[in-house]
């Protein structure tokens, strides 16, 4: 399949800037697969539409990654934290990335520094960082990603989408209701729609998949099978997994959890990483509905829905989506397929 295949147009005025209060406010466009039916509902309605389903979330928690540094000659760097590699030790994003050189040590920007903001790392707004904490640069690991150490408290900036041009007065916002694991880069968005109270009203059971730069990252590849996954950590129970096993009906609330489920349908251990990469074609074996998000063009993520509903179809859910005026992408409403 061509990366090409995965595009559409969309308005800019359908993409979310600020998250809809309260949480389950927001839009449910609703498909049933089996029937063709295809139905508009309120997130707060969900309860009514399962049938029995055990519903699995994803309950990571984003880091506050997002780093303004500044090099030696002050110069301006942005750093984005993506994965904690143990000890002092992270995977990261840095830009501009082009002159910096293994060896530095980038120490947090002056407030009243005239030194330019850097620009963005790819996957967020503009840093709002009180951080005092300092990066080393250890091993360049290409395409801007460094391993780097990290020296002081964790303290930087939410790594929001770049789409998403100012962020909101309350971080919680970004964060699930459910959120409990620190270690994303991202918030696994779909998840962004519970309130504690919806979430009591359906059985549940809670998977950990650390979001990292697999999940937003563009293709790049003219083909599907040439985008190379780098992998990203989960973690389950033996008890949640052994209740999901059972189930007769699974809902995957986003393409994080799916990623999680299917890996471990197919005999992964229940603690590693997934470099599973669900494209067209795929066969499901436990994952029976999906619950997410609007998805930005030619990402994996849209690859997965995809795979899910069938690609003529997704296109055609999308195509109403846009016709309904849904909004979009990580504050944006959801699609249920059933």
């Amino acid at each position: 399949m061509r990366s090409s295949e995965l595009d559409y147009d969309l308005p800019q005025e359908l993409v979310a800037q600020h998250p809809v209060e309260p949480r389950d406010a927001s839009r449910l466009l609703v498909h049933d697969r089996s029937t063709g039916e295809t139905r508009h509902r309120s997130f707060r309605e969900l309860p009514g539409e399962l049938d029995g389903h055990l519903v699995v979330v994803n309950d990571t928690r984003v880091v506050p990654a997002r780093l303004a540094l500044r090099r030696a000659s002050g110069g301006a760097v942005e750093v984005l934290l993506l994965e904690h590699l143990g000890g002092d030790r992270w995977e990261a994003l840095a830009r501009p990335s082009r002159r910096l050189r293994a060896g530095e040590v980038l120490t947090a920007r002056d407030e009243d520094s005239a030194a330019p903001a850097a620009p963005s790392a790819g996957d967020g707004a503009a840093c709002d960082d009180q951080s005092r904490a300092s990066v080393t640069l250890a091993v360049d690991l290409g395409g801007g990603r460094w391993e780097v150490l990290l020296d002081g408290t964790l303290g930087g900036g939410l790594p929001l989408p770049p789409y998403i041009h100012e962020a909101p007065a309350d971080p919680e916002r970004y964060q699930t209701v459910y959120a409990a694991h620190a270690g994303s880069a991202a918030a696994p968005t779909a998840g962004l729609h519970f309130t504690p109270g919806l979430l009591a009203q359906v059985d549940h059971e809670r998977v950990t998949l650390h979001v990292g730069l697999d999940t937003f990252r563009p293709l790049t590849a003219e083909r599907l099978d040439e985008h190379e996954l780098h992998g990203e950590r989960y973690s389950v129970t033996p008890r949640a997994w052994a209740r999901i096993e059972r189930a007769d009906r699974v809902l995957a609330v986003g393409t994080t959890t799916t990623r999680v489920l299917e890996t471990l349908a197919r005999g992964a251990p229940l603690e590693g990483r997934s470099h599973l990469f669900v494209t067209p074609g795929f066969a499901f074996r436990r994952v029976d509905a999906l619950l997410t998000n609007f998805h930005l063009p030619r990402t994996t993520l849209l690859a997965l829905v995809m795979a899910f509903a069938g690609v003529e179809r997704t296109r055609e859910l999308y195509a109403l989506a846009i016709r309904e005026r849904y909004r979009f992408y990580s504050f944006g409403d959801a699609i249920l397929i059933l």
